[in-house]
């Protein structure tokens, strides 16, 4: 009994240790933030690591969308300070668009 509970301390206090230093914690997901002001993305071309997240934020008084060229991705109307977020697991190339507005374009290059 003794040995049970003297192994549950011992884990215990590693893991609060490996919390407190950061060794017990996973590591925290990479994440770009793509801004949508003055009918613009910003910036409009990003390169990225495979397992980043984007996140769209809308600045704007208008309602805008994101829409994935190859489909791989769609927001719904973003109103303001509405966001939106996709995580880029594969290599490529994804451009976007919001088709709402079609001049507006951005696109992702994950590598």
């Amino acid at each position: 009994m003794k040995t049970v509970i003297l192994g549950i301390v011992v884990g215990a206090v590693a893991l609060c240790g490996g919390v407190r230093y950061g060794w017990a914690a996973a590591p925290a997901a990479q994440g770009v933030t793509v801004e949508i002001k003055s009918f613009a993305f910003g910036p409009a071309e990003l390169q990225v690591a495979p397992g980043t997240t984007v996140t769209w934020i809308n600045r704007d008084q208008t309602v805008h969308n994101i829409i994935s060229a190859q489909g791989k991705f769609a927001s719904k109307g973003m109103d303001t300070d509405d966001r939106y977020s996709f995580t880029f697991e594969q290599v490529g190339d994804y451009s976007y668009l919001c088709a709402l507005h079609p001049h507006m374009i951005g696109s992702v290059r994950v590598r």
